[in-house]
């Protein structure tokens, strides 16, 4: 018969931090660097699940512009420039080209929305948008020919789970303790103070420890994570999209990507990869499952291969796709009538009792803005002790474990075509 597994104490921590993705990882380096006593448990490992999941992109969202969120536009384009200003090792600027399809967004209103992307976040590092002939040639290279024209603007690429990886190695420099394979299976409070038991995946060891507050950050987790914590107050539902992205043999030459337009409004991407490759992405679809291991599904394929193909000079079909992967957003749910609709802006949800430990759960968010979520969450989850600024904004001592390698490596310009 199997022996009970043991339970021992780790002592006590300002901060207990639940999920190993971007926006947990972010926030133990933020708090480490300010000095508070920090712990982060992830029940498999660092970015195993959506922060890996991505389409690798640190951008402001142009579509994003089409439902108003111009708050959040803008706050992603401010930290696109910190992030690339930060960590140019691991975020590159990227052309994207957006060829002008008839009969879908007017020429007149892309124009607007680049003009508006170009100015509203104190845009300095990248370059501004501009109009180019394409028929096929420079910028247009792999496409119909027929597409006569298009416009190209800038953002970034990222290695998004290399960015959680060295969020939590900067935080592990600070004194921060990184707990992988490790399960948050129970927390109640107990006078000012949460009182957590810690699972450990691997050996079945239960580890108690005493936290000043609790942030839920286990992304499509957050909701049944809830129901492990007691008491907890009613919270909102997060509304868990599918995202699925397929990667085939390269399709175009050049180090640019595609932004293109789908008759049913939603974008998708076509991204250069690994060299050889082109990543696709990607699809919205409602999720209902079991978040841990989602994968592609037949009329994903379909989508996204007649969505590019709309633009291809040559088409592809399911054969071509060398692999796929799928990931499960945790969004807000803001009520929008279509999985695509729901705004990828956060909500931080703050659960305190006069006297009472607080407890912070994460809804919603984009790798983009994980900086500023970590601000925010720590100002409403500790208060007072989080007013200092960061050490981690400063100069850096964390040696090659820190998120900050250089502060060179200006952008490349982007190369103009022919104006339209």
């Amino acid at each position: 018969m199997k022996e009970p597994a043991s339970s021992r104490s780790a002592g006590a921590v300002d901060l207990l931090i639940v999920g190993g993705g971007i926006n947990g990882a972010g926030i133990a380096r933020d708090a480490a660097g300010r000095g508070l006593s920090v712990m982060l448990v992830e029940q498999d490992d660092l970015a195993s699940h959506t922060s890996s999941a991505s389409t690798k992109l640190v951008h402001g969202g142009l579509r994003y512009l089409e439902t108003y969120d111009f708050r959040l536009v803008r706050e992603s384009l401010i930290e696109r420039e910190t992030l690339l200003a930060i960590a140019p090792h691991i975020i590159r600027p990227l052309a994207f080209v957006l060829p002008h399809a008839g009969g879908l967004r007017p020429a007149w209103m892309i124009r607007l929305g680049l003009f508006l992307y170009d100015h509203i976040g104190g845009r300095r590092r990248l370059p501004g948008s501009f109009g180019v002939r394409l028929g096929g040639q420079g910028y247009g290279e792999g496409l119909d020919p027929a597409i006569g024209r298009g416009f190209v603007y800038a953002d970034c690429r990222v290695d998004d789970a290399r960015l959680v990886v060295l969020n939590a190695l900067d935080a592990a420099a600070n004194g921060a303790a990184i707990r992988t394979r490790t399960r948050l299976a129970s927390a109640r409070r107990e006078g000012a103070e949460w009182r957590a038991a810690l699972l450990d995946t691997v050996s079945g060891e239960v580890t108690e420890i005493a936290a000043r507050a609790i942030v839920n950050a286990a992304g499509p987790w957050v909701g049944a994570m809830l129901g492990r914590i007691e008491p907890a107050a009613p919270h909102p539902e997060p509304r868990l999209v599918k995202g699925s992205h397929i990667i085939v043999p390269r399709r175009f030459g050049g180090e640019h990507a595609f932004i293109l337009q789908n008759p049913d409004g939603r974008v998708l991407f076509m991204i250069p990869y690994e060299e050889d490759f082109t990543l696709i992405g990607t699809t919205d679809i409602p999720w209902r499952g079991d978040p841990s291991a989602p994968s592609i599904g037949d009329e994903e394929i379909a989508y996204l291969c007649a969505g590019v193909n709309r633009y291809l000079a040559h088409p592809i079909g399911p054969r071509d796709v060398v692999h796929s992967y799928s990931g499960i957003r945790a969004l807000h749910d803001d009520g929008a009538a279509s999985a695509s609709r729901v705004t990828r802006d956060y909500l931080l949800r703050l659960d305190a009792d006069p006297g009472g430990p607080p407890l912070l759960s994460v809804f919603g968010g984009k790798i983009t803005t994980y900086r500023r979520l970590a601000e925010e969450a720590l100002e409403k989850a500790i208060g007072p002790a989080a007013s200092r600024p960061p050490s981690s904004t400063g100069s850096c001592a964390a040696g090659p474990s820190c998120l900050r390698m250089s502060r060179s490596a200006s952008p490349a310009p982007m190369a103009r075509g022919s104006g339209s």
